[in-house]
């Protein structure tokens, strides 16, 4: 099947040019219609609407819905980063190298590659194999409302394929950090601060104790880092302030460390630095770090020989950001991430696709595929 890239930036184009920012379920049951129409169109695919709660749906798409067992699952989201009406301020461009606008390559792009591979991949390869693809709305926050359900389909995967952007460089993703957040609510007494301040308890004392404490936890030999990014609290200068709160990012390679660094926050929940004032945790976010194992280094040397013979050379990066690649590696199944288009410039507006990365990475995507049926 020959690639024309202009009726591919057409396809494209209406999946940018929405806002589906998390949690803009409008937005979100659009792409995830628009998908849906695709696999119909191509025959031969069942489409499965799934419940993500207030995230909106997920799809779950199988060519073979019968089978226990899945072969291969490959893994997008619908969702982007951006608020309402940055579609509207930014609609799709395109210049003589590269394609913008939100989500052009985190990652409508990938998905369309999914597609694109699926639909010119050779009918004796869909006929050996089991092919699941999983699209969710709200991989940008963590997948909080998709996790249970991606991982329910995923222990069923023999391998897992996400389609995340290729890396600016080329590379592929072989590793990402684990993540976790959390929001930690200071409650104290409040006083004035001039006549009584020795009655009053300061959440923001007890807040600045724990920064110190959390601080001294980051290990950068190891790679687990912890962050206080956002803190807030007080009513006045004059007033010993009763509440404050701080967002906390932790980032980590080794998921037994993090079990240590959470045991350790949350034991210090119980004995704050300040009498009388209480401490209440809140983990919003958390997904295990990806790292390769001995079966995924076995899948990559495969992409890396289909790279080979497709004159491409494969590279591989370890990177701080989680997708869902995470939540699928933890539980031993081989993963690889990275497999869409080249682009960078991720959450920003300076957000880009390379154009003459599309095809060749549609085609590295069909042989890995039929390499796989192998």
């Amino acid at each position: 099947m020959s690639f024309d890239l202009n009726a591919y930036l057409e396809e494209l184009r209406p999946l940018i040019n929405l806002d589906c920012g998390t949690l803009t379920v409008e937005g979100i049951e659009k792409v995830a219609d628009m998908m849906a129409t695709k696999y119909e169109e191509m025959g031969g695919w069942h489409i499965k609407r799934v419940d993500c709660g207030k995230a909106g749906s997920g799809l779950e798409i199988r060519n073979k819905p019968e089978n226990d067992m899945i072969d291969l699952m490959l893994i997008g989201h619908m969702d982007t980063v951006f608020p309402v009406g940055t579609a509207a301020a930014r609609p799709m461009s395109v210049d003589e190298q590269r394609a913008y606008g939100p989500g052009v390559s985190d990652m409508k792009s990938g998905l369309l590659n999914v597609v694109y591979a699926l639909r010119s991949l050779d009918k004796a390869v869909l006929d050996k194999m089991s092919i699941c693809v999983c699209m969710n709305p709200d991989e940008e926050i963590g997948s909080l409302h998709s996790e249970t359900w991606l991982k329910s389909v995923a222990k069923d995967a023999r391998t897992v394929l996400v389609a995340e952007a290729a890396r600016a460089d080329g590379s592929l993703v072989k590793a990402r950090k684990g993540m976790a957040r959390y929001k930690m609510t200071f409650k104290g007494k409040a006083a004035h601060a001039g006549n009584e301040p020795q009655n009053g308890r300061s959440a923001i004392s007890e807040m600045a104790h724990w920064i110190l404490a959390i601080n001294a936890m980051t290990n950068f030999e190891s790679g687990t880092t912890l962050n206080v990014g956002v803190v807030n609290g007080g009513a006045g200068a004059n007033i010993v302030p009763e509440h404050a709160e701080a967002i906390v990012d932790v980032r980590f390679w080794d998921n037994d460390e993090y079990a240590d660094v959470d045991q350790k926050i949350r034991t210090l929940t119980e004995t704050p630095f300040i009498e009388g004032v209480s401490v209440e945790l809140d983990r919003q976010a958390y997904k295990p770090s990806m790292v390769p194992s001995e079966k995924t280094e076995s899948l990559m040397a495969m992409v890396e020989e289909t790279g080979r013979e497709l004159g491409m050379d494969i590279t591989w990066q370890a990177v701080g950001g989680g997708s869902d690649a995470n939540l699928t590696a933890v539980l031993g199944v081989p993963t690889l991430d990275g497999l869409g288009p080249i682009g960078a410039g991720f959450h920003s507006d300076e957000e880009y696709l390379v154009l003459e990365s599309i095809a060749p990475r549609i085609e590295l995507l069909k042989c890995v595929i039929t390499k796989l049926a192998g």
